[in-house]
């Protein structure tokens, strides 16, 4: 039986190698858009279909932040509607949401930003910091950082792998 997570990822991977120079870091920046593959998981997936480690975390990155820009911009204007039409109508937190709110509480927005990519996506996070109510973009500003940051540790991570197996 196949895992469609490793489908999604190695289907990525034969793209990026079958795609002419010019347009493979746009297939990187698309896996960065990805959920789960985010722009770490696309800077290895650039590297390993033969990229240049910096164009590929680049190209990771800025795919992993303009998806994240959109949840970000799209969940802030359904926040606003809701609490200005009054909808916001208290409802039962589930565990996850308390477990989100317990989180924020404790490391603020800089801490569930960085830290966040070790259990959620960075779209999942930015959704859930931007649905609380923090700033748009105090969001962007640390998600971005998140985002640099966890790719910048991958590709360096996966670039020393790869030097010490070759």
């Amino acid at each position: 039986m196949s895992n469609p997570f490793s489908d999604l990822v190695l289907g990525f991977q034969d793209l990026v190698t079958q795609m002419p120079d010019l347009l493979r870091p746009v297939i990187v920046a698309l896996a960065g858009a990805v959920p789960f593959i985010e722009g770490e998981g696309a800077a290895a997936i650039g590297i390993v279909g033969g990229i240049h480690p910096a164009v590929a975390a680049v190209a990771g990155a800025i795919g992993n932040f303009l998806c994240v820009a959109v949840v970000v911009l799209v969940a802030s204007r359904v926040r606003t509607a809701v609490t200005t039409r009054g909808g916001a109508a208290e409802k039962p937190k589930s565990a996850r949401n308390e477990k989100f709110q317990k989180a924020y509480h404790r490391y603020g927005t800089p801490g569930v930003s960085l830290l966040g990519p070790l259990l959620l996506p960075t779209q999942f996070t930015a959704a859930a910091l931007t649905a609380t109510g923090v700033p748009p973009r105090r969001v962007l500003a640390w998600q971005g950082a998140a985002i640099v940051l966890w790719t910048t540790l991958i590709t360096l991570f996966i670039t020393g792998v790869l030097y010490i197996a070759l």
